[in-house]
């Protein structure tokens, strides 16, 4: 009889897990539901029951996870097999006109259609199926390299866990949160008094980008897919009609879409929404425009940065009047004295806008712009709000004119400029501005990366006297990182586990989190494959410095008056006994004996899976050959690498006549040098 009673429950829950699919796609995607929200309810509390009664049937991707699981630790990297590449943009019709002629020369004056979407404003990812289950989801990262954050997806419900057909797929997209919910969560925080979300691109990035699923669940995101990387067996030969396979397999995709001809088509679908955005229950910031047909496509290819094919319109930025109550000044981690506009608040570009960017001294002298003016804002790039102008037929006789500060605001220090630069700095290196900026900027994710640890825990550690400068952040205890307000346990030990793991960063990351005036990323990168490890660096003189190629004498003299200040050398001791790696250990650049290698200089694709490295890993060891590794196919491509079950890649080198190679092969090479 228990034996009766068990069969029957596990049917009874994989029929539960059809009709829960299925009623998630009617509610969330089509917009069409069949039963009640009560009903609905009533079939999630008999899954979870039965799951609790009999977990060895409950389905790895079941609709109950949709709550959100268990806090990860932090998110593993995902490289993505095809590229996400970015898209060029155009900004007035003939840019559009510019676009369409490339296309058509490019094609050789074949007839051409195209389709025109909406441009969502959102976090771009990247979901794949293997067999119809959901596998795997990330985000575009830096459109080679991405995070792992399916848990995070797997609450967005627009998101089917099982397609209606058992597909191998990847397919490409826009995760955002609706206005309505946007309105929602900055309300709570504002209750909370916490800072709120500047729109709602990043409250979706911020969303799931948390370590915690159930925040990202808790926040009711949604999704429009949008381009298909790889749908394996299933040929379509247009766009247009790959979307439709999306929406046959039960994905999401915008029904706003349509198929045009010519430039003037284009330009009255722009209009239309430029007119009805507003309307929408979501942001777009513009329309794509894509060739329709897959061959033509290909054709075209792409460049470096963007497909040839493909174009996005952006909208003209908004602008709203309002009045400038007052000006504040703030002090970055350069020490670089900021104006910002404290404004009578206003609505822009669908968000309520209280504060702008002033950028300098001079430009508030240029424009003459006074405190109480009516003043024009708008959003550079529909992100960071800014004054653009004072509108003086409007005064009073009663805006006052304004001066910068002669002081430092947080440390009372005297302001100068130096090297005749526009910008007035504090150049106090004890200053509390300088330290907390320089730590928000330490952690970021293109310095050494430390997941959870933000601005609002930085300002909480120094308020605290918990921290003085970067290396005290590997001296934390764990007690003392319990007193902080919502830090409890999970999240504590989570972050204790990122700043250890932190310490294995390469040292190019280090190099870029001290924040030595004039060093980006790059030259960070340039510095470290140069001399190898940091106490080299130290020592180096301008002349060493400016041997490099892309140092330049200005950032030369600013990295050797950073390493001749004691309070720099005093912090990288504290770093050092902390255990911080101090050396180089990515990747070299084709030099010396790498020259002589079969792959230095070769441009070297890897396609299908490698049993012995990981892709990541097979693409350090041909880069620090010599190779660049790119992510397509095409006649500049001197030699594949196919792994097994490899697909289009291999079929068009073959087509092309390049050099294939197989994984042994590869070895064969490796072993050589």
């Amino acid at each position: 009889m228990d034996e009766l009673k068990r069969e029957d429950a596990k049917k009874r829950m994989e029929q539960l897990y059809d009709d829960i699919e299925t009623h998630n796609h009617r509610y969330y995607v089509l917009d069409d539901p069949l039963i009640s929200d009560e009903e609905y309810d009533a079939l999630m509390r008999e899954l979870v029951q039965l799951e609790k009664d009999y977990p060895q049937w409950k389905k790895k991707h079941s609709p109950t996870e949709r709550v959100g699981g268990e806090p990860l630790p932090h998110f593993t990297k995902v490289e993505h097999e095809i590229p996400m590449l970015s898209l060029g943009n155009a900004f007035n019709e003939q840019e559009l006109r510019d676009f369409d002629r490339r296309v058509r020369q490019g094609l050789a004056g074949e007839d051409v259609q195209y389709v025109c979407e909406l441009k969502i404003d959102g976090l771009a990812v990247s979901l794949t199926y293997r067999e119809g289950e959901f596998f795997r989801g990330a985000t575009r990262g830096d459109g080679t390299v991405g995070e792992d954050i399916s848990h995070n997806l797997k609450t967005i419900r627009s998101i089917p866990l099982s397609l209606k057909q058992k597909v191998n797929l990847e397919v490409r997209g826009e995760a955002f949160m609706p206005k309505s919910e946007f309105e929602r969560i900055n309300q709570l925080k504002e209750a909370h008094g916490e800072p709120l979300f500047a729109n709602p691109r990043n409250a979706a990035a911020g969303s799931l980008r948390q370590l915690d699923p159930k925040i990202a669940a808790e926040r009711k995101l949604d999704i429009f897919l949008y381009g298909v990387a790889r749908l394996e067996g299933v040929e379509a030969a247009s766009h247009s009609e790959s979307l439709a396979q999306l929406d046959a397999l039960g994905l999401k995709t915008n029904p706003h879409r349509t198929v045009v001809r010519t430039v003037e088509d284009m330009v009255d679908f722009i209009k239309e929404w430029t007119e009805n955005r507003a309307k929408l229950p979501y942001e777009i910031d513009g329309i794509v425009i894509k060739v329709d047909r897959f061959d033509q496509q290909r054709r075209l290819g792409t460049t470096a940065k963007s497909p040839r094919w493909a174009i996005a319109y952006k909208f003209p930025a908004e602008e709203a009047v309002t009045i400038l109550h007052d000006i504040e000044v703030n002090v970055g981690r350069t020490g670089a004295v900021t104006p910002t506009a404290l404004l009578e608040p206003v609505l822009l570009a669908g968000t309520t806008v209280k504060r702008a960017s002033l950028h300098n001294e001079d430009l508030i002298r240029e424009k003459d712009i006074r405190i109480g003016d009516h003043v024009v804002v708008k959003k550079a790039g529909d992100i960071i709000p800014e004054v653009i102008r004072a509108l003086p037929e409007k005064r009073t006789g009663k805006e006052q004119i304004y001066r910068m500060p002669t002081h430092c605001p947080e440390c009372e220090s005297e302001l100068v400029h130096l090297d005749g630069e526009v910008a007035l700095r504090c150049i106090n290196p004890q200053c509390p501005a300088h330290i907390k900026e320089g730590m928000i900027h330490f952690v970021s994710r293109d310095a050494m990366n430390i997941e959870g640890l933000g601005e609002r825990i930085i300002l909480q550690l120094y308020e605290h006297q918990l921290v003085r400068d970067v290396a005290d952040l590997y001296f934390l205890k764990r007690e003392d990182l319990l007193q902080l307000e919502r830090m409890g346990e999970k999240s504590v030990d989570n972050l204790l586990r990122a700043i250890e793991a932190s310490k294995g960063n390469s040292v190019e990351k280090l190099i870029f989190g001290l924040g030595i005036r004039f060093v980006g990323a790059k030259a960070a990168r340039l510095l470290a494959q140069h001399f190898q490890a940091l106490d080299r660096l130290m020592q180096a003189n301008s002349e060493e410095l400016q041997a490099i190629d892309e140092i330049g004498p200005r950032m030369a003299e600013s990295i050797v008056e950073y390493f001749s200040l004691p309070e720099a050398r005093e912090t990288i001791a504290r770093l050092k006994e902390a255990g911080v790696n101090m050396r180089y250990t990515g990747p070299m650049p084709a030099q010396g004996e790498a020259l002589d290698s079969p792959f230095a200089g070769k441009t070297v694709v890897l396609t299908g899976t490698l049993t012995q490295l990981t892709r990541g890993e097979a693409k350090a060891k041909l880069e620090a050959l010599g190779a660049k590794v790119t992510g397509s196919v095409s006649r500049n491509t001197d030699i594949v690498i196919a792994g097994e079950k490899a697909g289009s890649k291999l079929d068009k080198a073959r087509e092309l006549g390049i050099e294939v190679w197989n994984e042994e092969d590869m070895f064969k090479r490796l072993k050589q040098d």
